[in-house]
């Protein structure tokens, strides 16, 4: 039984938020849960072909044998992964949640791959790639091993049409759209050889994260911006799963795709299950009932760092939490709209506010050590790009300079100790809070706290979904986070004036309506630069810029904490390979590679470089149980809400 998702349609007089894809997510402690179980399959499924060579694979330690989760009616092997975030649509045109793009990425193939090992490009739906002298042409060889999962075979024709769709039609560039829109020409002159010819040159034409769909299925959609592609199943892929079935907050089911060209996943389902209760699904992993879980609070992995037949795995993350201002929402057209506070329009009441905010107390008392003190907006795990203020750059804790940067923008004390301005009506902010994240509710009383000390009042609005008032500008401070793709380039587009709404009744990619000169050159000159050095030390301009302006500071670089059963769990692949991440990987290595506890041999992978723990399972299925309104746009209803 399938739910039809809702067709997506302008709002008015509110704004839908599209996002284009990035590594969504505050990723505070609370992000989407994750959670697997493994039931028995009789019998197994036989080993993948080897592609190329083995990943390092990281296996779970040996533990006393316990009672397997309960086995499917049909005997299949099935893992199931619980989340918190619903999927905003199962087009990949579409398609911003992180949910929904790590299932894109199980059902569909990108022309390039990132190594599970270190990040770096690998072939994917394309062997190989080379560039013109000029670097405006780009010649891809696609490989002729690729089909698509009803049988027709895979060729550079669909990702033409791909690319040329995306680049005729906006509503099928709502996704992705940033990746394409330099491009001037894309031709298949045979099916293994697509051309792209650009207008300027573009730094990520190695790192296009743009699913390739097939074209016999596609060509046939009237509305791009209203097919959620939720009707027909199982739909039409060439990733190592097939999506099978769906269902509106309760499921997805993928099952494997046996002729997928890496070697085909070892198991019978995959499911993402649903836990608006964090609690319940650590509960369930506790019982058996599930074997994985990320996004765990620093209690939860307290308290299961001890318990037995499970592990913790607490890993650097590629996520940053941080705070927003509302810098006066406006389009592209000029319109301004919103009611963000005009007091927030003046840096130095921004400056004020951040130097009142204590990270250090953050890492440790909100987030128990499992996080990083926030600097720059790319976070360390990234240390080619990574950028830290200088010392006379740094809005450090430093209450006494916020309140001397608020006298002097004119708030001042009154008799009763709070900050007024010129019209003598006290300084009151309103923040935007995750209702589904404990870390936002906790660094809220903080900041209270904190900002209450320097006179300023602090509404901490927690709503299960934020994405109305964020996108008609009715908010003055939000919690916002992103998670970070080894190619930064879309992170840093959704800060630009090109990524405002063209109209205030329209949607647009910016994350926070800043529009900034100098930060729009920057980001210019980085997105045509190939020297890597160069590019590099123009992102960390791009990096200072931001934090000059004030509109966003990075309270903190929280960890990837995540659990798992090891008499469930043979191995699964991290990334990177040192210290690495299970879930929301740039790839589909965690699951493709997954291996129960009870033995079905091992994963292959053509990158022959992915270091982890597998979790065995089946095909896959992503149940997301139903609990209140699935919402069409792409909802800020939890930290993970970004990929």
């Amino acid at each position: 039984m399938v739910t039809r998702i809702p067709p997506r349609t302008t709002r008015q007089p509110t704004r839908q938020r599209i996002r284009f894809r990035l590594f969504l997510a505050s990723g505070a402690a609370a992000t989407a849960i994750a959670a697997a179980s493994v039931i028995p399959l009789s019998p197994l499924l036989p080993a993948a072909p080897q592609a190329q060579a083995a990943p390092n694979i990281l296996n779970a330690p040996k533990a006393p044998k316990a009672p397997m989760a309960p086995a499917a009616a049909d005997g299949k092997k099935v893992l199931t992964v619980a989340v918190d975030q619903s999927v905003d649509s199962l087009s990949p045109f579409l398609a911003q949640t992180l949910l929904a793009t790590s299932v894109h990425r199980l059902s569909y193939e990108y022309l390039t791959n990132y190594d599970a090992k270190d990040a770096s490009t690998i072939p994917g739906f394309a062997t190989k790639w080379a560039s013109s002298p000029d670097k405006l042409t780009w010649t891809f060889t696609i490989r002729d091993d690729s089909k698509w999962s009803d049988g027709k075979q895979a060729t550079a024709e669909d990702a033409a049409w791909t690319f040329n769709k995306m680049m005729t039609d906006p509503n099928a560039a709502t996704a992705n759209g940033s990746f394409t829109s330099n491009f001037k020409k894309v031709t298949a002159p045979d099916p293994t050889q697509l051309v792209i010819e650009l207008k300027k040159p573009q730094a990520t034409m190695t790192s296009l994260d743009v699913p390739i769909v097939p074209k016999h299925i596609w060509e046939n959609v009237d509305d791009f911006s209203k097919f959620n592609n939720d009707k027909k199943f199982p739909i039409v892929g060439n990733g190592p799963y097939v999506i099978e079935d769906f269902k509106v907050d309760q499921y997805i089911r993928l099952k494997p795709n046996k002729d997928f060209w890496r070697g085909a996943p070892k198991f019978d389902e995959l499911v993402f299950r649903y836990y608006k209760d964090k609690d319940a699904a650590v509960a369930a992993l506790q019982k058996g009932e599930v074997s994985f879980v990320s996004g765990l609070t620093p209690a939860q992995a307290a308290a299961l760092g001890n318990a037995e037949n499970i592990k913790v795995n607490d890993a650097p993350g590629r996520r940053f939490f941080a705070l927003a201002t509302n810098p006066g929402a406006k389009a592209k057209d000029g319109e301004k709209f919103g009611n963000g506070h005009k007091a927030l329009l003046d840096p130095d009441v921004r400056k004020a506010l951040f130097h009142a905010v204590d990270r250090k107390t953050i890492v440790d008392k909100v987030f128990q050590g499992h996080a990083v003190e926030g600097q720059g907006y790319i976070p360390p795990r990234f240390d080619s790009y990574f950028w830290q203020p200088s010392d006379t750059q740094k809005i450090d804790y430093d209450p006494a300079k916020a309140a001397d940067l608020l006298d002097k923008a004119g708030y001042e004390k009154n008799g009763s100790g709070k900050r007024v301005g010129d019209d003598g009506k006290p300084l009151n902010f309103r923040i935007l809070c995750h209702a589904t994240d404990p870390n936002d509710k906790a660094v809220g009383k903080y900041l209270q706290e904190w900002w209450g000390d320097l006179g300023i009042g602090l509404e901490v609005e927690c709503l299960d979904n934020v994405s109305d008032p964020w996108l008609a500008g009715n908010y003055d401070l939000a919690f916002d986070g992103w998670s970070v793709n080894p190619d930064p380039d879309f992170v840093l587009s959704i800060h630009t004036c090109g990524a405002l709404p063209a109209t205030a009744k329209d949607t647009g990619a910016t994350d926070n309506f800043i529009c900034d000169k100098q930060y729009d050159d920057l980001y210019a000159k980085q997105a045509v630069e190939y020297d890597v050095a160069k590019r590099t030390d123009l992102v960390k301009q791009i990096q200072s810029r931001l934090y000059d302006t004030g509109y966003m500071n990075v309270m903190v670089y929280p960890n990837a904490v995540e659990a798992y059963r090891t008499d469930q769990i043979k191995s699964i692949t991290t990334m990177p390979e040192a210290a690495g991440n299970i879930w929301g990987q740039d790839g589909y290595w965690s699951w493709w590679s997954a291996v129960p506890a009870d033995g079905t041999g091992e994963a292959s992978s053509d990158s022959g470089s992915s270091t982890g723990t597998v979790i065995g399972i089946g095909a896959a299925v992503v149940v997301v149980a139903a609990l209140g309104l699935f919402f069409m746009m792409r909802r800020r209803s939890t930290a993970e809400d970004r990929e």
